[in-house]
């Protein structure tokens, strides 16, 4: 039976002329074309693999996600990134992470981490989420073996035990159905794909609002990834290429309203004064974007010929910027496991997949959620293992080693794409 054309693919021959495909079936099929989706379908095409995105958003837009927050790519995140052809392809200045300065408003210590120390020339780098996005896509783009579905909105699953997955989409002309081998969620913390698969989450909401936004400040940005950790959340500047810092501020989500009404000259009193004067005086900010903290796990990563990854399979504080980091590890580990692999849905590749993501998955959890609540914890005791804590870091090597290395993204079973020559 031919498929309908609303149900078609977009595929594209070698002279760049967009075609229909002839099937509706593929061996993976990914849902969701933001960060992680889309580079993963890039990564499976680069191996050979039969695979089609579904994305939400129309030819010649974006996902909201590529806005202009700033986005803190770990060594391993670059490495990984440069080999599948996507950082050549950012037009805007990368930023490296040459030091992390973290500190904590009315608290003693710090800890100072300085990547020459460590053989490095920066331990990663910042790029700005909406020039990532039209990387991605110029990627996608030249890949013409990528089946990609847009707009289409996935609505749920259809029966069948013949070895496939069948989704129903929604697209511009209605409903079709096409099916996989393999069902990729990659469609966010608020998955419809994982929802429809019967997996539960684990949520925590932090209570904090985090507001993004690019800041200009007397200091020209010198490398240095600046967290001030406080009672409501951090406040991180970061270095961008464009001679500004990326800003994440935390407040008290009760606060967030009267916060986001603030004019330009009310939010720059209000950075210098939780942030204080290292980068110098604040000047400018630019528009203002608000994010909730809520931390969201899923209680398993895999279900009969179906994965998560990215947010669908967890949602991390962003203090520590592990979030995105995780989520590529994530996506690369599975398209490894995929190479070669006769059936990239079977219960052996789903169980392997489960179990090289479990050392990373758990430590970098822990370690964001743990950040997050020690950093907001009120009273003398936490302040004083906070300060304990900092100190201990700062005068041991091998407790700094530890923190570089997941600052870097080498964490559990690494991939090898984000080894590089480390």
């Amino acid at each position: 039976m031919e498929t309908p054309a609303h149900a078609r693919p977009e595929k594209q021959d070698p002279q760049g002329q967009r075609r229909a495909a002839p099937t509706a079936r593929h061996d993976v099929v990914v849902v969701g074309g933001g960060l992680v989706g889309a580079s993963l379908a890039i990564a499976l095409e680069r191996i050979g693999v039969d695979v089609a995105l579904v994305e939400a958003t129309p030819p010649g837009a974006l996902p909201a996600v590529f806005d202009q927050r700033n986005l803190s790519f770990a060594e391993a995140t670059v490495n990984a990134l440069d080999a599948l052809g996507v950082m050549a392809l950012l037009r805007m200045p990368r930023a490296p992470i040459r030091r992390i300065h973290v500190s904590r408003r009315g608290d003693f210590g710090r800890v100072l981490l300085d990547a020459p120390a460590y053989g490095r020339d920066c331990f990663g780098e910042i790029v700005v989420a909406r020039d990532f996005g039209d990387a991605l896509e110029a990627r996608l783009a030249a890949l013409p073996r990528i089946a990609r579905y847009r707009p289409a909105r996935f609505l749920g699953l259809e029966a069948g035990d013949d070895g496939l997955r069948r989704l129903r989409l929604a697209g511009s002309a209605g409903e079709s159905t096409i099916a996989t081998r393999l069902l990729v969620a990659a469609d966010g913390a608020r998955s419809s794909v994982r929802d429809a698969l019967g997996i539960g989450v684990a949520q925590h909401d932090y209570g904090q609002a985090l507001f993004v936004a690019r800041v200009r400040t007397s200091r020209a940005p010198d490398g240095t990834a600046w967290e001030r950790l406080g009672p409501h959340g951090p406040t991180a500047l970061l270095p961008r290429g464009d001679g500004c810092h990326g800003l994440v501020h935390g407040v008290d989500a009760a606060e967030a309203d009267a916060v986001a009404a603030l004019d330009d000259a009310g939010w720059l009193a209000r950075l210098q004064r939780e942030f204080g004067w290292r980068a110098g005086r604040f000047l400018g900010i630019g528009e203002r974007s608000r994010h909730l903290a809520v931390r969201v796990c899923a209680e398993r990563l895999v279900a009969p010929r179906a994965v998560l990854v990215g947010n669908a399979a967890q949602s991390v504080h962003p203090l520590g910027a592990q979030g995105f980091n995780l989520g590529l590890r994530d996506a690369l580990t599975l398209a490894e496991l995929l190479e070669g692999t006769a059936d990239p849905g079977s219960d052996a590749l789903l169980a392997a997949y489960a179990a090289r993501r479990e050392e990373d998955r758990a430590r970098t959890l822990a370690f964001s959620d743990g950040l997050a609540r020690l950093s907001a914890s009120p009273g003398t005791v936490p302040r004083l293992l906070r300060a304990a804590g900092m100190a201990a870091v700062d005068r041991s090597p091998t407790l700094q080693g530890w923190l570089v290395g997941g600052a870097m993204g080498y964490r559990g079973d690494v991939p090898r794409l984000s080894r590089g020559n480390a």
